[in-house]
C-alpha cells in the first residue's frame, strides 16, 4: 500500500494546498466585482462541477444576491447586465459554451472558472478564474493522485467560498444574518 493510499485526507490537502496557492486572488477579486454589478447571477456547469455551482448559487441568495441555477424551472431568462458564471473543467463543454453564446447574444456578462483559460468558454469570458489542476479527460496526473477532475472541483467550491467571503466584507454582512434567508420548509 502506498502512503498515499494509507493517508488519503492529507495528500488530498497537500494538492488543495498547492493548486489554490496558485490561484490569482485579483481573479477572485474581479469576479467579486462582477456579482456585485450584475442585476442577476446565473450559474452553470455540468456533472459534479455543476453541483459546486449549485453550492455557489446558495450561498449567493443566503448573502441577498438574485441568483439561478441555468436549467431549473424557475429559473428566468438571462437580460443584458446579468452574469453567467460557468464552472467547466476542460471549458469545451457543448451546451455551456451554447449558453456561454446566448449570454452574450443577450448583452449579459460571462464569467469562467476553468482549468484551460485558452478554451471556447474560457475565451468567451469576459472574467476568469483560471485553477492550475486537471481535468476529467487528463485523469490522474502529475497535478493530482484523484481522479478525473475532483481536484478541479474540490478548488472551485473553495474559490467559491473566498468569493463569498470578499462579498460579505464589501456588504458587511454577517453568517448569522445570512442564516435569515436559509430554507425554513425543511
Amino acid at each position: 500500500m502506498s502512503a498515499t493510499a494509507a493517508a488519503p485526507i492529507p495528500s488530498i490537502l497537500l494538492e488543495l494546498q498547492r493548486t489554490l496557492k496558485s490561484v490569482d486572488n485579483q481573479q477572485i477579486d474581479k469576479l467579486a466585482d462582477r456579482i456585485t454589478d450584475a442585476g442577476a447571477v446565473f450559474v452553470a456547469g455540468a456533472g459534479r462541477s455543476g453541483l459546486m455551482m449549485r453550492a455557489f448559487a446558495m450561498r449567493l441568495m443566503h448573502l441577498g444576491v438574485r441568483a439561478y441555477v441555468v436549467g431549473e424551472t424557475v429559473t428566468p431568462g438571462i437580460a443584458a447586465g446579468d452574469l453567467l458564471l460557468i464552472g467547466s473543467g476542460s471549458g469545451e463543454t457543448k451546451g455551456l459554451v451554447s449558453m456561454a453564446l446566448k449570454a452574450q447574444s443577450m448583452q449579459a456578462n460571462v464569467a469562467a472558472i476553468t482549468v484551460v483559460p485558452v478554451s471556447s468558454i474560457g475565451k468567451l469570458a469576459s472574467t476568469l478564474i483560471h485553477v492550475p489542476a486537471a481535468t476529467k479527460e487528463a485523469g490522474t496526473t502529475a497535478a493530482s493522485i484523484q481522479p478525473m477532475g475532483s481536484l478541479f472541483e474540490q478548488s472551485m467550491l473553495l474559490i467559491l467560498d473566498a468569493v463569498i467571503l470578499r462579498l460579505m466584507e464589501r456588504t458587511g454582512q454577517r453568517a448569522d444574518a445570512m442564516f435569515g434567508n436559509h430554507a425554513n420548509l425543511e
